[in-house]
């Protein structure tokens, strides 16, 4: 006869971590993965910042001691197993066992289906799927061992709703969203948490560091105040609170805005509708160059914005300049 569990058994729950857990933060250099840096250091975390480049990292320490706070940073790429594998080993040794591990790092790719090539379906793919994946092989090990431990990805809600011109990025995120899902179901039990965060818009200078192809600047035009607006776009400031406080939790699912949960139960509950509005929606964006679609390639926000030489369009994203000054956003990279 086959046994189910228990009542307790079924309701079990996450390890309770250690006084001043050690959370490491991948994508930690700037935007919303400094943020989340910043929130996890003001619950009492040794927080742990991992990015590519050591003068970003130099960059978030420098704005963490002026927040007031600590910031232990290592260069990995997620991307590069044995490089993360390494940096996390040195963490380990270094500072203590890794007790909260969270995914932040990403790349955001706007543009017409015609204008993506595979290589910006593999950056993004490596990036947002392969990363949190890279970083579950590293920590879920010892987190299950000790029977204890949070593991978030933060992905989007373009991981839920698939929005035209951000097809990469959202075939990524969705990827991210099962992986993080079906993660939590395999750790139930387990005393480890792994928790899904579905963040939509948010003011964190991400039009500045997004990379458009295809008419750039009419891309650009469409894409950056939803970025800034904040009737569309979450501060970022009050999103970082939100990840910090639903990962400690060990929350399955933390959607972070109104609109986004709506969007998501719309979703949901009319899926044709959704992708018919969609669809009509994507038929008013702009429409690949002539000739090859691909041919322009890709450039940062700051050249797209430059393109498009229009005053008004500074005057709709001030809110989100603003954000990437303070929160240290580049133009190069989303990565962190």
């Amino acid at each position: 006869m086959v046994r189910l569990p228990s009542f307790s058994a079924a309701l079990a729950r996450p390890g309770p971590l250690p006084p001043s857990p050690v959370a490491v933060v991948v994508g930690a250099s700037r935007g919303l993965g400094l943020l989340v840096c910043r929130e996890l250091a003001a619950r009492g975390c040794r927080v742990v910042g991992l990015a590519r480049s050591e003068e970003s990292l130099a960059e978030a320490r420098e704005r963490m001691r002026d927040w007031g706070y600590g910031l232990e940073t290592y260069r990995a790429d997620v991307t590069d197993v044995d490089g993360l594998g390494t940096a996390l080993r040195r963490v380990t040794a270094e500072v203590g066992e890794i007790d909260v591990a969270v995914h932040v790092a990403g790349v955001i790719q706007v543009g017409p289906a015609e204008s993506m090539t595979r290589e910006h379906y593999r950056t993004c793919i490596d990036i947002m799927l392969w990363g949190p994946i890279n970083l579950a092989f590293a920590v879920l090990p010892g987190m299950r061992a000790r029977r204890r431990g949070r593991f978030g990805v933060v992905t989007s809600i373009g991981g839920k709703i698939s929005v035209p011109h951000l097809l990469p990025y959202s075939t990524a995120k969705f990827g991210a969203v099962g992986f993080t899902e079906g993660l939590r179901a395999e750790l139930h039990g387990s005393g480890v948490t792994a928790t899904t965060i579905v963040p939509g818009l948010m003011r964190t200078g991400s039009h500045l560091a997004a990379q458009f192809t295809g008419d750039q600047a009419k891309e650009y035009a469409w894409f950056a105040p939803g970025a800034c607006l904040p009737v569309v776009a979450m501060d970022a400031e009050r999103a970082a609170g939100r990840i910090a406080d639903g990962v400690l939790a060990g929350r399955g699912m933390v959607v972070l805005s109104p609109w986004a949960q709506a969007a998501v139960r719309v979703a949901g509950a009319l899926p044709s509708m959704t992708g018919t509005m969609l669809g009509l929606g994507g038929r008013l964006l702009p429409r690949p160059p002539a000739g090859d679609p691909t041919a322009s390639g890709t450039v940062d926000g700051r050249a797209a914005r430059a393109m498009a030489d229009a005053p008004w369009l500074e005057r709709l994203t001030g809110r989100g300049d603003r954000a990437a000054s303070r929160f240290g956003e580049q133009a190069s990279s989303s990565r962190g």
